[in-house]
């Protein structure tokens, strides 16, 4: 680590060099690191100027470069360059967007950064957090592609596998894999409770059991923060409390036609049980979800502007004194790929936006999230309208995450080290392995000869679809047509309605039915060739129309094509439970209640249900 050493000394000296030219009067105690860090938080609380503390309460994207140089502007998003955020707004936490192709130019990107922010009057450290980013999904606001990170199954595929050690051993591999490129905060797990079979966001959740999904999110928390929480940890931000499961039809709450959370059932504390299991486990941050809940005994604002649940449940019912950073984007508007994008001010959107932040601080909010505007905060003191005691409560909260984290001590990483870490075959191997226990073998009927199309032996004629030719040359001989093969392999993804804008589209919501089309082109091939369809999970499909037409179904939550390959084959044993129903029909989910599992009638597989090969 002698790189990482001599590096951290470079940055502290270009630091205490800067603040010395531009203010001779800072007092450098609070880099003092055999001081206890209530007195460092205190001593650097008390020099920070009003627009240096504005600064630390807006967390939004950051561009991340390819070349592990700073990020220039990026007009896709809207986003300014990394010298205009650090500089420019004087912010220090951001989320970034986007990946470099290695381990060691993103590690140099983010020292850059850090040099960057160095420079600055008191040398406050960035503090870099991200979505989700080992597995399959690319989602600009809810999680990214692996990249150079290793890939795993998503959260949905982690609670189909249903082990704690395993869930821990993934957070563990991540924690290294993010701390050695500098990321220092996941924005995640999401322990919503997937209890509506439409919403968009079940995905990246433990599915719909209060019990396993509290399990199971204490154990990633556990293996992202480490055994004690410091200088080698990355800090967990839980969402969306109080629940972001229960929206009315299954609508995301990033949109305004799915603004609300109903609970037809009465369920709304059960909804809390696992974050109750994530508060045990010592997770550091917390983030409320954009609905806003209709018909209960809370405010029917979004979670971010609600005093009755920040305030009133969260930090005096259950005490937490952690972070708490709102949802992205609820003060402004702004254009997602040239469309506008309305703010997620969900029962204020007739406030102004210096309403909207004056409200989010009167909830017990610590930080806007998707937003970057400290200028209006610094306004909003200046004015009267917000004390600077208030802005001091959660400033002490956001700086003592950094000092804890070891920021200012050790704020670079080392460069070769991220290149050993990030992918390691270690790593590489171990989410390989998640991917492969975790598909499910729903059904496996016998062929003609008598005997369970699966496994089927390697070599035989394949005819294929949604699998690179390469891939599945791998394992047998492709032919054109169904009717030269001995066995069919078609990978489809669960259905979804298409929807108006660019940005909804990458939330799969809507019907769960198959088109007439996709059932027919089924039971066509099925027709011709014993056939297995294998359904990317990321919703319970309604599979009801062709479950007996085909030989087999198997469903994934993010495999490659090896992946499954390999379990068909029967080179790997799937152990893959569902983490939720499978609903028989639309008619049944639309009758279920949003708020409680298990709800949908005659549901055609129950959770938990999973063949053996």
């Amino acid at each position: 680590m002698t790189d990482t050493i001599e590096s951290t000394d470079a940055a502290a000296s270009a630091s205490t060099e800067a603040s010395a030219s531009t203010e001779a009067s800072v007092d450098p105690t609070y880099r003092d690191a055999s001081l206890p860090i209530e007195e460092r938080v205190e001593n650097l609380l008390g020099q920070m100027t009003l627009q240096e503390k504005a600064g630390l309460f807006f967390q939004t994207m950051i561009a991340m470069s390819q070349d592990g140089e700073l990020a220039q502007a990026d007009p896709s998003f809207g986003l300014p360059s990394n010298e205009e955020q650090v500089i420019g707004k004087g912010m220090t936490h951001f989320n970034v967007l986007g990946s470099a192709p290695s381990g060691e130019l993103m590690a140099q990107w983010h020292n850059a950064l850090q040099e960057l922010a160095a420079s600055t009057r008191l040398g406050i450290p960035v503090t870099i957090s991200t979505d989700p980013r080992h597995s399959f999904s690319d989602n600009p606001l809810a999680g990214m592609l692996a990249g150079p990170f290793s890939s795993w199954p998503e959260t949905i595929g982690l609670a189909a596998i249903r082990d704690e050690a395993l869930v821990e051993r993934f957070g563990d591999i991540a924690r290294q894999e993010y701390t050695a490129v500098g990321i220092r905060v996941a924005l995640h797990p999401q322990i919503d409770l997937a209890t509506e079979p439409r919403w968009g966001r079940q995905v990246a959740t433990f599915g719909e059991d209060a019990e396993l999904t509290g399990k199971l999110g204490a154990a990633y928390i556990r293996g992202f923060q480490g055994e004690s929480f410091g200088p080698g940890s990355v800090s967990t931000m839980t969402k969306h409390f109080p629940g972001g499961g229960p929206q009315m039809d299954g609508e995301d709450a990033h949109f305004a036609h799915g603004r609300e959370q109903v609970y037809p059932g009465g369920a709304f504390e059960l909804h809390l049980k696992p974050f109750e299991d994530a508060f045990a486990a010592g997770t550091r941050q917390i983030m409320p979800y954009y609905g806003m809940p209709v018909g209960t005994e809370y405010e029917e604002v979004g979670f971010g502007f609600n005093k009755s649940v920040i305030t009133g449940l969260l930090r005096e019912r259950y005490a937490f004194d952690g972070i708490v950073c709102t949802d992205w984007g609820l003060i402004s508007d702004a254009e997602i790929f040239g469309e506008p994008f309305p703010a997620r001010a969900w029962g204020v959107e007739h406030l102004t936006p210096r309403e909207r932040v004056i409200k989010v601080l009167e909830a017990g909010v610590d930080q806007f999230g998707g937003e970057a505007i400290p200028e209006l905060l610094v306004e909003l003191v200046e004015s009267g309208e917000v004390s600077e005691a208030r802005l001091d409560v959660s400033a002490r909260r956001l700086l003592r995450e950094k000092f804890v984290l070891g920021l200012f001590d050790q704020p670079l990483v080392d460069v070769e080290h991220a290149g050993r870490v990030v992918g390691s075959d270690e790593f590489v191997a171990a989410g390989e392995a998640a991917q492969r226990a975790s598909i499910t073998v729903l059904t496996n009927t016998a062929t003609d000869a008598g005997t369970p199309v699966l496994p089927f032996a390697p070599g035989l004629k394949l005819y294929v679809e949604g699998i690179a030719p390469e891939v599945a040359a791998e394992y047998g001989t492709l032919v054109e047509t169904p009717a030269e093969a001995d066995v069919a392999v078609i990978r489809t993804h669960a259905p979804f309605e298409v929807r108006s804008s660019t940005f909804e589209n990458f939330f799969h919501q809507g019907s769960l039915d198959f088109t007439d089309e996709a059932l027919g082109h089924l039971r066509e091939v099925a027709a011709a060739v014993p056939t297995v369809v294998d359904v990317h999970l990321d919703r319970p499909a309604i599979l009801t129309p062709f479950v007996a037409d085909v030989a087999a179904i198997v469903a994934n939550y993010g495999a490659s094509a090896k992946a499954l390959l390999d379990v068909l084959t029967g080179a790997a044993a799937p152990l893959g439970r569902l983490p939720f129903d499978l609903p028989s029909s639309m008619a049944a989910v639309e009758a279920s209640r949003e708020d409680v599992p298990f709800d949908t009638k005659d549901p055609l597989f129950r959770f938990g249900h999973g063949l053996s090969l």
